[in-house]
């Protein structure tokens, strides 16, 4: 039985599929206008792992994660860069891919983007309106009228008169309520916008989520993910603009992963205090980096510094060493290390637990070659494979991981060869000093019976 955290329910919720057998899932992803941070990459790996564990489970999973490419944040990057929109959310788009790929995720089912879903969007908004829930203000926008939605607040549990105190009206607005938030904006010069039947312009962000869930995946459907900062007022309005609009309920399950932080404060762009991903791609492997985010839990504060990305390093290091030259084999069905692996994901994707019986399983396996036990070195290993995989880790061979990139590959392994000529010539001091070189690069080397096998520091 998997039990999920319900941020709604605000309790560990069972997971029944509306549809035996087939869970429906949406994530709320990227607005496209730079590079993709440390915070992003989180929202990346946690919900690639529920979809990979549930898949595991023998579930058909469709997921969805939305591409947000259009808002203020584009218009003026697009503006301050002197191309198009099109051609910046392009650029980001393809680089955001480049970098999920780099963590080892899989593609979405479906990755719909705002601008092509602007007929579906604009269809809500008219429904919205013609219920009541929504109006055409004087300067044009059109916003959602928060109190004709009576449980406004209970994703976030808030109520109206709290959220009535720090309400204002901004600059332009010309809202009825303080708390009313805009579903479309009226054009402006020099900005993009759609015909409408309530007049020209661009959708708000919120209605944009909405509109592509339900699309996507109907009017009700499973679980609704996205990053913790998210749960209001993103998610509280999805909540209102869709049950309004369909009268049916939105998501049975709403998760939300933890921020990352960073010197005790939220990694985010608005701070300034981020480090993109290809950033740390440049000196860390990205199985490394997806590593370091599955061992905290996802619903807790990660927190980000360099020593904690080495020792992730280190750890998935030691996972790997553990499996070389173990021969591949089936896992058997029902093994202890099976049921303990499962019983932590199925308690709310509690990773860390899970990650703990890998390694249980990697010190078992080394005990195994320790005493010669190569039926059992194959079971173990069999069994880490495996249930790595449910997560998406421990895939390549051993040696690809081991042996980093292709940078300097060559030249490493002409000095390899050297020095295991060295050693064939009883050259010990020829051989020590090949060592020492090869240690000066970050190569550590092992002698074995089939020669020398070489990984880096």
């Amino acid at each position: 039985m998997l039990r999920i955290y319900n941020t709604l329910a605000r309790s560990k919720t069972e997971l029944v599929p509306i549809e035996p057998g087939h869970v429906r899932m949406y994530v709320c992803g990227m607005t496209v206008y730079d590079h993709c941070h440390l915070g992003h990459a989180r929202v990346f790996v946690v919900f690639d792992m529920v979809v990979r564990y549930l898949r595991a489970c023998g579930l058909r999973v469709t997921y969805v994660r939305n591409i947000t490419d259009i808002d203020d944040k584009i218009i003026a990057r697009a503006r301050e860069a002197g191309e198009t929109i099109t051609e910046l959310t392009g650029r980001f788009i393809t680089a955001m891919n480049e970098d999920a790929a780099a963590l080892l995720t899989q593609p979405p089912d479906h990755a719909p983007r705002a601008t092509h879903h602007i007929c579906e969007i604009i269809g809500m908004i008219g429904t919205l309106i013609a219920r009541g829930h929504a109006y055409r203000a004087v300067n044009g926008d059109v916003y959602y009228r928060v109190r004709s939605f009576p449980d406004y607040g209970r994703l976030s549990n808030r109520s109206l008169d709290d959220l009535l105190v720090g309400a204002r009206v901004e600059a332009g607005e010309a809202k009825e309520d303080p708390l009313d938030f805009a579903l479309w904006k009226a054009a402006r010069p020099g900005e993009p916008s759609w015909e409408a039947p309530f007049g020209p312009g661009r959708p708000g962000w919120h209605i944009e989520c909405s509109a592509m869930a339900t699309h996507c995946l109907g009017d009700h459907f499973d679980i609704h993910g996205g990053g913790m900062d998210l749960t209001f007022p993103h998610h509280e309005n999805e909540i209102a603009q869709s049950e309004a609009a369909t009268g049916c309920h939105f998501a049975n399950i709403w998760m939300h992963n933890g921020f990352v932080r960073i010197n005790g404060e939220k990694m985010a762009k608005s701070l300034g205090n981020f480090t993109t991903i290809r950033d740390l791609l440049g000196e860390f492997d990205g199985e490394v980096l997806r590593y370091f985010l599955l061992a905290s839990h996802y619903r807790s504060p990660l927190n980000y510094d360099h020593a904690a990305l080495v020792q992730a390093q280190e750890a998935l290091t030691r996972l790997y060493q553990a499996l070389k030259d173990v021969p591949a084999g089936p896992m058997p069905a029902g093994t202890p290390e099976e049921e303990r692996f499962r019983a932590a994901m199925d308690d709310d994707f509690n990773t860390p637990a899970a990650l703990a019986v890998l390694f249980e399983a990697a010190h078992a396996l080394h005990r195994a070659r320790e005493t010669g036990d190569v039926a059992e070195m194959t079971r173990l290993g069999a069994v880490l494979r495996a249930l790595a995989g449910m997560i998406g880790l421990l895939g390549r061979p051993p040696q690809i991981f081991l042996q980093g990139g292709t940078e300097d590959r060559e030249a490493i392994e002409a000095l390899v060869a050297e020095r295991d000529a060295a050693r064939r010539a009883r050259q010990w001091a020829r051989s020590d000093e090949l060592r020492d070189a090869l240690k000066a690069r970050g190569v550590l080397v092992e002698d074995t019976a089939a020669g020398t096998v070489w990984r880096r520091a």
